[in-house]
């Protein structure tokens, strides 16, 4: 069997990897160092660039809504009347599990109670209204604005990988804007290194967060104390398991994981709505909803100016680390729901990414987030970390299991295996994605670097839970999020250059059409039109009347008289030598001849 050629791209795969791994080794080596620079880099981002990210996440959002509203939402991500590869439910299930999973489990009870007990600087009311106030913001953070960046990214590369047939690479996504010539140079390569790293890290984000919920669940169930050790166990062991999803590939493991999570996180939902107060979530949800929608442009654009440093705090624990979270993910689902998308339409892309997500991720932290509120509200402190009096995001979720009845344990343990799930799907999905941009856009890359990949986001992961827990996963988040933030602004560009590019060369090819058509038909008119003239005054000439066969009338107009075909024929019968000369008009037959004969 001949040995497969390598795919490799040496200037991409070289110093993405290297300058991975030598940050996992300064996790390793010089902890308290690293966690020192990346506490200072985050302050010098928050400080200078907090209102960048809250502006360009907004104009995201504008894009998003209005492309696939336009003129170009006919457009086919592919060939013309291509089909779809994956059915509506399977896209959906492999787009959200790798889109947010591990996160909704994490934050799903926390992050509403937070808003509620420790709310955002110059919010004030009563519980009700905070509470409110609480789900609305969660819905900020987790609604339109993530998606539009997954929707720039991914209508990009998905057009140019589907419509254009480039290679699956990020760096293709921008050849209208920089030209051939620049993509398959140095600044292309920088641009694929730009997202492996903002890539890594994400996902690694991830992981770092669904272990901090596993280790404290464990301990929470009384199985294990949750250490660092534990930690670290926990990222080798999941780590190997996606490994194996890894080598399995795209059709199989990830497909089959991603179903398989999706059904699972329906069913705890479910059970969660039927065990607590169903009637109140989903009027909270309604509620929160109609808050959310009412409220979206005032909470999109507010960067707390006026609150000083509890607003800088604020924006970077939350706004600042969303925005930089999702942009930092942002290569990798785009890049994965760009190749899962052959065959939708712009419209039915930017909707389906845009609103289903969305509506289904309210509905999540309604359950959830809605059934902590009423507890919390019903019972102040009850929800509450009984050491420190304030939310405990790591084990939010397993008090929330308590309070229902029947739950607790069992539920505590469904919930451990979706997140479990969730980060193998999300360590595979990125591995990967990842491995595409290091191999040339090849889809199908070979299985050691796939290998690679997923150990070293297993090693990023482990080394910012070491440096720092929580805060440096937040940090990480933002400063990867900062050089590729650049490339999402170029991309909205570059594609909108490319639709309306394609557009403008469809009108050209209908006006063409229509004019081909119309011409046509004045053709046709005016032959018909000629021709009954002509017949006319023939008549008039020659005292006869033509007989006009239907079949050429409504062909060329052609017209066919009683003693021959044709104006040939009339021809013959009104030339010759003219008044004097033989034929037809010598004998007297028509106007204008003599009788000479006598």
């Amino acid at each position: 069997m001949p040995r497969r050629p390598s795919t490799l791209a040496p200037a991409v795969f070289y110093p993405a990897g290297g300058l991975i791994l030598v940050f996992v080794l300064l996790g390793i080596f010089a902890t308290d160092w690293l966690a020192e620079v990346m506490s200072n880099l985050q302050s010098m981002v928050i400080n200078g660039f907090g209102w960048y990210y809250v502006l360009i996440v907004a104009l995201f959002v504008v894009f998003a809504i209005y492309v696939g509203l336009s003129r170009f939402g006919d457009i086919t991500l592919g060939k013309d009347e291509e089909t779809p590869d994956f059915k509506l439910p399977v896209w959906f299930a492999m787009l959200f599990a790798t889109g947010m999973g591990i996160g909704l489990v994490y934050f799903g009870v926390a992050e509403p109670l937070w808003h509620y007990t420790d709310p955002k600087p110059g919010v004030t009311g009563d519980s009700a209204s905070l509470a409110g106030q609480a789900m609305g913001q969660t819905y900020l953070h987790w609604g339109f604005h993530a998606w539009a960046i997954y929707v720039v990214i991914g209508l990009a590369l998905a057009y140019a990988i589907h419509r254009k047939g480039r290679p699956v690479s990020i760096r293709w996504a921008l050849e209208p804007l920089l030209g051939e010539k620049r993509v398959n140079g140095w600044l292309g390569n920088l641009i694929d290194v730009l997202a492996i790293f903002g890539t890594v890290f994400g996902v690694a984000t991830s992981l770092g967060l669904g272990v901090l919920q596993l280790s404290a669940g464990l301990e929470y169930l009384g199985v294990a104390e949750s250490t660092v050790a534990l930690q670290m166990g926990l990222i080798v062991a999941i780590t190997a398991t996606a490994a194996l999803s890894v080598a399995s590939g795209l059709e199989r493991g990830i497909k089959w994981l991603s179903n398989g999570n999706m059904m699972l996180a329906g069913a705890l939902v479910v059970v969660v709505l039927l065990l607590g107060s169903s009637l109140f979530v989903m009027r909270e949800w309604v509620q929160s909803l109609g808050f959310y929608l009412q409220n979206v442009m005032q909470m999109t654009f507010d960067t707390l100016a006026f609150q000083g440093q509890d607003g800088l705090a604020w924006e970077s624990s939350w706004t600042i680390f969303y925005w930089g979270w999702w942009i930092s993910w942002a290569p990798f689902v785009g890049l994965f729901i760009a190749r899962i998308s052959r065959g939708r339409t712009v419209r039915e892309f930017v909707l389906g990414t845009l609103l289903v997500p969305m509506l289904v991720t309210t509905v999540w932290f309604s359950v959830f987030g809605g059934a902590a509120l009423r507890q919390e509200m019903m019972e102040p402190g009850s929800m509450l970390d009984p050491e420190t009096g304030t939310v405990n995001s790591d084990t939010a979720m397993f008090q929330l299991f308590d309070t229902l009845p029947g739950g607790g344990a069992w539920l505590a343990v469904i919930a451990m295996i979706l997140v479990v799930v969730f980060f193998v799907t999300s360590s595979d999905s990125g591995s990967f994605v990842v491995d595409m941009l290091a191999n040339g856009g090849d889809q199908n890359p070979p299985l050691w670097s796939r290998l690679f990949w997923a150990i070293l986001e297993g090693g990023v992961a482990a080394a910012l839970l070491y440096a720092g827990g929580l805060a440096t996963l937040q940090t990480a988040s933002i400063l990867t999020a900062l050089p590729f933030s650049v490339v999402l602004l170029a991309m909205m560009v570059s594609v909108w250059k490319a639709l309306e590019t394609e557009h403008r060369a469809i009108m050209r090819a209908e006006r063409r059409l229509r004019q081909r058509e119309f011409k046509q038909e004045v053709t046709e008119h005016v032959t018909e039109h000629v021709t009954v003239h002509v017949n006319e005054q023939l008549s008039e000439m020659t005292g006869q009347v033509p007989v006009v066969d239907n079949a050429e009338r409504e062909g060329a107009g052609t017209p066919v008289t009683a003693r021959g075909r044709g104006p040939k024929a009339w021809r013959r019968r009104t030339s010759g030598q003219g008044p004097k000369g033989s034929g037809p008009g010598a004998e007297g037959s028509g106007p204008g001849t003599t009788d000479t004969s006598g």
